[in-house]
């Protein structure tokens, strides 16, 4: 199997979800290729990698995303909730994930924009990009069509991505057309032979998530070996790797 692995949310079966500790358990993975990780925008204006817009169930805190700064939040504690051994992990920044990262596997960066309570995330998501030097390392997604036109407004070397639980083949390459996105994020029960043919035709990459049961990462496997597969669990992975060899 030579199917590229993606960390969701950093090697979150492993660790609390999108935090530095579960950067860290995804990068001692040799073969993980990719991190997905969930970027909101804090009171001032940092990008912030947090899935929900509240913080509520992943910290010791209450709240909207959008009233605390990124330095209150990395002082929550957003580990604990997992286990205790991870207790006082905060909430990181984008920029303390991307110089983890960097060199070293590449950022599947969604946006999470919550009907456009963060109108300055894609800018400042596409800033830190630059800034690293990601421009090529980085693909930014999302559900919000809106947002991947506005990143493709702000630049046209970064590659975007349109994720989708389920949508039929067609439709799917229509949509990542009139986007000018390369990349498509799709629920991984939806990835089917017809798909990844009509993809790679267009030279689209798909990535199939959230594969956590080893045997649907085998079934992928055997659809196409560039479909890269985003777990939770990248342990597993490795484990059916190490059966292949």
């Amino acid at each position: 199997m030579n199917n590229p692995c993606a960390a969701h949310r950093g090697a979150s079966g492993l660790a609390p979800e999108n935090t530095l500790a579960a950067v860290r358990e995804a990068l001692a993975f040799p073969f993980v290729q990719w991190i997905e990780l969930d970027v909101q925008l804090s009171s001032d204006g940092i990008p912030v990698v947090i899935h929900d817009d509240r913080v509520n169930r992943t910290t010791n805190a209450a709240g909207r995303v959008v009233d605390y700064t990124a330095a209150q939040m990395y002082a929550f504690d957003a580990g604990s909730w997992f286990d205790k051994q991870f207790a006082g992990e905060g909430v990181p920044t984008l920029e303390q994930v991307i110089e983890a990262a960097k060199g070293r596997c590449r950022l599947n960066i969604e946006l999470k924009t919550y009907s456009g309570l963060y109108p300055m995330l894609e800018q400042r998501v596409v800033e830190l990009v630059y800034e690293h030097g990601l421009q090529h390392d980085a693909v930014i997604t999302s559900f919000d069509t809106g947002a991947l036109r506005r990143v493709r407004q702000l630049s046209e070397e970064i590659e975007t991505g349109l994720i989708v639980d389920k949508m039929s083949p067609h439709k799917a390459l229509d949509e990542l057309r009139q986007l000018e996105a390369g990349f498509l994020s799709l629920g991984y029960r939806s990835v089917s032979s017809k798909l990844m043919e009509l993809m790679r035709e267009a030279g689209i990459t798909v990535m199939a998530w959230t594969v956590d049961d080893i045997a649907d990462m085998q079934r992928l496997a055997a659809i196409d070996p560039t479909i890269v597969i985003c777990t939770n669990y990248p342990d597993r992975y490795g484990q059916l790797l190490a059966k292949q060899q």
